[in-house]
């Protein structure tokens, strides 16, 4: 057998060097496959066609379903199923998957080569890289035949991963295996499952039935009446409440079905906070002793809480095979323990001079407990609070600090930060979205432009990067189809940021690919989200006087149309060109959209800008600014000509929450005839950010006596939840050198978001 896998190498190298006119990595014409390997070469010989002559060899014990698999895209691309045979010749005609000891083909990696005349081969010292090779074999077979390539491969990051919340609400367990086949054909291999929260608590433990039988089901399904209306009430299994669990069995049956895909599932249970539904079932481990509403964390002080999540920790750890437990650790609430006595005394003997001290003491105990046991603690990024246990893996989600932190300590780190990974942000116009969301802007490629491995390592400490992974939590996601849309395309854009090296990846390259995989999603019944809506983006040049508009569209191929007076665009207005910059001297209003067969398709979008009398000139603040949204200088950041896009988060927003005041005062160096200002804000309550409540215009001519142009009250509902843009509009018509501009939010510590300042 060993000689006969020599002579395989040797007629896999005159394959390779049969190959001719090859193209590296993405190719027209070429299949469209996702992720990008790190390495492809095209072949010129066209399709390898089976035969009736052709099989299947599979070694032994490989996973049967990898053989079910291939015959399934052979099925849908209408050619004849193969005969599987296992130990088989491996120089057989057909498709071959072998192992090898060759060590280069470790951790993942794989070899694949199809050839016109040889057929085709997988090759990996593993059966993980076997399958991995199977899936991209899956997306080279098409209704022409097999595509023709050499492909090597491996992934670039170890973890790849999908968290699903399912507390706030409940997903069936037929959606969890079909996202697990999508997860397995995208090379991903972790499944992160959010089972329990304020939401519900979704697993049955036979130690503690009562919790499933208390709180897996509510009064309400829709969020913010059980949430922000601060009903939060429970109903007893059987009483016919909203909501729903997994049990035992179903979880076990999830597990199997995950691993025989080459999937990990990581169970999250919260701790110390979000945890209403247990100190609801159990006001024992509360601080208070009593079912207190709104009460979230475990009494740190208290031992029966250790002695409650061991036990859960036990039946956990026997469903789950995981190598890691995830504890949670997030926006734990930490209040009750400054005036609870038993977390006070806990601090007074070991010597804790901070509360966070008692989340960490947790969490350590809770990791040695595990570690007894042979397992792992991950956590989001508040675990490093009061000091990290010795062997914990972060979750870096506000942001990428916290992962930064961990890795410069030698910690493994999951990147998934909310500002590019978090899925149950809009991936549309938020204005509007057919769905709500919680709020934020992630589109496709921003989630694409997405490189987890962060500049500011040392390049020793990049290597506890361990993996990357998008988060789906579903306030507002409340089915299953709903989930999907939130999912599906920007799965395949974390795909190729998780498995592809950076230097292989293209935007431009990927848009082609994802949006022939689109159809092909919906094909097996996925409910993908399709983009409809145009990018824009601008570029002020100062020395010109100018703004530059530029277009983009994850939507391809595509015809745009615009014009710049706001108007609806026809089918004989411009057509504009991907790379083309369309210059702005003073206002437009850019309106584009897709024609398809000449006529509009979607909605238009518009765009508004100015190279305003304001532009280059600078804010001096007389209230404080706070809260860490600046838009790269708050002096300068509100009259630069940029726009601000649906989100805070672009950089172009200057946010403040430091004082319900926030005044600037604008020099304009001189006496300047003002005939319209205006600047807009944004009201996006799930992030806490709120419209002001009115917005005031003065104007001075010696900087010392302002007279007041006018007082610009909101008409936005301060109770409106969703998220929404006002215009504040001031018409002076009278000479000034001195303009100041009041916005008044009336309850601390809220957010105010505000857009270019703009001066006629």
């Amino acid at each position: 057998m060993r000689h006969l896998s020599k002579l395989w190498s040797v007629l896999f190298l005159v394959v390779i060097a049969l190959f001719s006119c090859s193209k590296e990595q993405g190719s027209v014409g070429a299949p469209a496959l996702i992720p990008l390997p790190q390495s492809v070469s095209w072949g010129s010989g066209g399709y390898y066609q089976l035969s009736g002559k052709s099989s299947l060899v599979l070694p032994e014990g490989l996973s049967p379903l990898l053989a079910e698999q291939i015959n399934e895209s052979l099925r849908s691309a209408g050619m004849k199923e193969l005969e599987v045979k296992i130990g088989g010749d491996p120089n057989s005609r057909g498709v071959v998957l072998r192992l090898t000891e060759d060590d280069t083909l470790v951790d993942g990696a794989y070899r694949l080569v199809s050839h016109k005349g040889a057929g085709v081969e997988i090759v990996s010292s593993t059966q993980e890289g076997l399958s991995y090779g199977v899936q991209t074999l899956r997306q080279l077979i098409t209704k022409a035949g097999i595509a023709t390539a050499e492909i090597s491969d491996s992934p670039r990051l170890s973890y790849r991963g999908v968290m699903l919340d399912v507390s706030r609400h409940y997903m069936s367990v037929d959606f969890i295996k079909r996202l697990l086949d999508e997860l397995q054909y995208y090379k991903f291999n972790r499944f992160h499952w959010h089972l329990v929260d304020a939401g519900g608590w979704r697993l049955q433990l036979d130690a503690f039935p009562e919790l499933t039988e208390k709180t897996a089901y509510r009064t309400e399904s829709d969020w913010d009446k059980w949430w922000i209306g601060k009903d939060r009430s429970y109903v007893d299994e059987g009483q016919g409440g909203y909501g729903g669990y997994y049990t035992k069995a179903e979880v076990r049956e999830i597990v199997a079905y995950a691993a025989e895909r080459g999937i990990t599932v990581i169970p999250e249970i919260e701790m110390p906070g979000h945890s209403e539904e247990v100190l609801y079932t159990y006001p024992a481990l509360s601080c208070s002793g009593r079912a207190m509403p709104n009460e979230s964390d475990f009494c740190i002080g208290n031992p029966e809480t250790y002695t409650f999540l061991q036990r859960v920790m036990d039946e956990v750890m026997e469903l789950f095979p995981s190598e890691y437990i995830h504890i949670g650790g997030d926006e734990a609430g930490k209040g009750a323990w400054k005036n609870c006595p038993k977390c006070q005394a806990l601090m007074k003997r070991e010597g804790m001079s901070h509360v966070d001290e008692l989340q960490s003491h947790l969490i350590h105990e809770m990791e040695l407990y595990l570690n007894d046991h042979g397992r792992q603690i991950i956590g989001w990024d508040e675990i490093l609070e009061g000091g990290l246990a010795p062997n914990a893996t972060v979750m870096s989600w506000r942001g990428e600090d916290g992962g930064i932190k961990a890795a410069q300590s030698q910690h493994n780190v999951v990147m998934t930060p909310n500002s590019h990974l978090y899925f149950d942000y809009y991936q549309e116009d938020p204005t509007m979205a057919e769905r709500r969301a919680i709020g934020g802007y992630i589109p496709l490629e921003r989630v694409y432009s997405y490189d987890p491995v962060p500049a500011a390592l040392a390049p020793e400490e990049r290597k506890y990067i361990y993996g990357v992974q998008a988060n789906l939590w579903t306030e507002y996601v409340m089915n299953d189809a709903h989930a999907e849309y939130m999912l599906f395309p920007r799965l395949l854009a974390l795909s190729e940021v998780a498995w592809t090296n950076p230097e292989f990846k293209s935007w431009e390259d990927f848009r082609v690919r994802v949006n022939s995989h689109i159809p092909e999603l919906q094909s097996r019944g996925v409910n993908t989200f399709v983009s409809r809506q145009l990018v824009v983006d601008s570029e002020v040049d100062y020395d010109e006087g100018e703004i530059r508009l530029s277009m983009t569209a994850e939507r391809y191929p595509h015809e745009i149309r615009y014009r710049l007076d706001g108007n609806t665009p026809t089918a004989s207005d411009h057509l504009y060109h991907e790379g083309d910059h369309i210059s702005v001297g003073d206002s437009a209003i850019l309106a584009a959209a897709f024609f398809e067969d000449g006529k509009l398709s979607g909605s238009v979008t518009t765009f508004r800008v100015d190279y305003h009398k304001g532009v280059g000139k600078r804010v001096e603040w007389q209230t404080r600014i706070g809260g860490g949204y600046n838009a790269g200088g708050a002096e300068t950041a509100l009259l630069d000509g940029y726009r601000g896009s649906f989100t805070y988060m672009d950089g172009k927003w200057l946010g403040n929450a430091a004082s319900r005041h926030t005044i600037g005062v604008i020099d304009m160096g001189e006496p300047t005839e003002l005939s319209h200002v205006y600047t807009k804000c944004m009201h996006d309550p799930g992030a806490w950010v709120y419209m002001p409540e009115w917005v005031e215009l003065s104007l001075s001519e010696d900087g010392e006596h302002y007279d007041l142009v006018d007082r610009v009250a909101s008409t936005t509902d301060i109770s409106e939840q969703r998220l929404r843009f006002e215009t504040f509009h001031f018409y002076p018509k009278t000479t000034a050198r001195y303009l100041k501009i009041d916005y008044y939010v009336p309850q601390e510590q809220q957010f105010l978001f505000t857009d270019e300042i703009v001066i006629w």
